[in-house]
């Protein structure tokens, strides 16, 4: 027994250095343990992504709004109400993209219907894209700038997290 749980730390140790989670120091603790694996100034990964129509979606040369979210998710649909609400969907500068976290294609499009979201959506159901931005926690809102870079990060479970999309 002791010997099996020395070579499970052992692995979990060795994984955890080899990842590139570990790369990226981590802005702060969270009290719920949630890491954000991309600061500001980092540059976001994907340049590229495909909605969930199957259509490509570039990253736009204005300001970018990722937000990683969960249909499911009451904190997710809150800040997607918070969202559909203020003026940012009025603004031509800025693209909005919605990563949907353990979602398939077929599901986000009931909830764009039925949630009346107007701007891409993409599935994401193995965490193949969320899990190189964070370990937990939705929704995550990820502030682009024009070149791609991390402005600013939150993580969006209390009411008024739309408040604080700000790229100044």
């Amino acid at each position: 027994m002791i010997k099996r749980l020395a070579i499970a730390a052992l692995i979990t140790t060795l994984g955890s250095q080899l990842t590139a989670c570990n790369a990226t120091p981590l802005p702060g603790d969270h009290p719920k343990g949630y890491e954000t694996y991309i600061n500001p100034g980092d540059t976001f990964r994907h340049t590229q992504l495909i909605n969930i129509d199957g259509e490509p979606v570039q990253l736009e040369k204005g300001n970018k709004l990722i937000i990683l979210f969960a249909s499911w998710c009451s904190d997710s649909q809150r800040t997607l109400n918070e969202l559909k609400a203020s003026q940012l969907l009025a603004d031509p500068q800025l693209q909005i993209i919605a990563i949907g976290r353990e979602e398939d294609a077929d599901t986000l499009k009931a909830f764009r219907t039925s949630f009346g979201i107007d701007f891409n959506l993409i599935a994401d159901p193995d965490r193949a894209i969320y899990s190189q931005y964070a370990n937990k926690g939705i929704p995550r809102l990820i502030m682009l700038d024009k070149q791609n870079r991390v402005v600013k990060t939150l993580i969006g479970e209390q009411a008024g997290i739309i408040e604080q999309v700000r790229w100044q």
